[in-house]
C-alpha cells in the first residue's frame, strides 16, 4: 500500500497544524520571515481543510473519496457522518485509547498484528471497529517497550468519551 512520506514538521507548517495534535512534541521552529498572502478562496479553503485531514489520519485521496462517498450516502451531515468513519478506523482508535504515541506508531502496531480486536488479530489499520467491540494489545506485544512507553506518555491525556479505557490490562471498548 502507498503511504506518504513527507516529513511531518515540514507538512505541519504548510497546512497550518500543531505538531502536538498528531502525537509529536513541539519543536521550536526557525523564526522565518512572514510572506504576504493572498486572502484564500472559498475553494482554498475547503481544499486545504481535505488536505489537514487526510494527512492527520494518514489516509490517501482515493481512500479518502471512498469514506465520503459512503458519509453521503448515510443518513445525517456528511462531515460528521465523514469524521465518524475516520474516528472509528482501528488505527485511530488505538491512537485514542493511549495504546501508542502517534498514529503512524499505532498503524504500525496494528499492521504488525500487535492488536487484537474482540479477542481475533486484525493487521488491517483501516478496519472499521463498531461499538461493542474490545481492542487490546496481544500478550506478546504488551511486554514491548514501545508499549509501555506510549503508555507512560499518554497517561495524562484524556480519553474520548465514546471510548472507554483499562489501563491494567492494555484493553478498551467503544461505546
Amino acid at each position: 500500500m502507498a503511504i506518504n512520506r513527507t516529513p511531518v514538521l515540514k507538512r505541519c507548517r504548510q497546512l497550518g497544524i500543531d505538531p502536538v495534535v498528531l502525537g509529536y512534541s513541539s519543536k521550536k521552529e526557525s523564526i522565518r520571515q512572514p510572506k504576504r498572502r493572498r486572502k484564500e478562496s472559498e475553494y482554498g479553503m475547503q481544499l486545504r481543510e481535505k488536505q489537514k485531514a487526510k494527512f492527520i489520519y494518514g489516509v490517501l485521496e482515493k481512500q479518502f473519496r471512498s469514506y465520503f462517498n459512503k458519509a453521503k450516502r448515510m443518513p445525517g451531515i456528511t462531515g460528521d457522518n465523514l469524521m465518524q468513519i475516520l474516528e472509528s478506523r482501528l488505527d485511530n482508535v488505538v491512537f485514542r485509547l493511549g495504546f501508542a504515541k502517534t498514529r503512524k506508531e499505532a498503524r504500525q502496531a496494528v499492521s504488525h498484528g500487535h492488536i487484537l480486536v474482540n479477542g481475533r488479530r486484525v493487521d488491517i489499520p483501516s478496519f472499521r471497529v463498531r461499538p461493542g467491540d474490545l481492542v487490546a494489545v496481544a500478550p506478546k506485544a504488551k511486554e514491548m517497550l514501545v508499549t509501555k512507553n506510549a503508555i507512560v506518555a499518554n497517561a495524562s491525556v484524556q480519553v474520548p468519551a465514546w471510548l472507554e479505557v483499562d489501563i491494567e490490562k492494555l484493553q478498551g471498548s467503544v461505546l
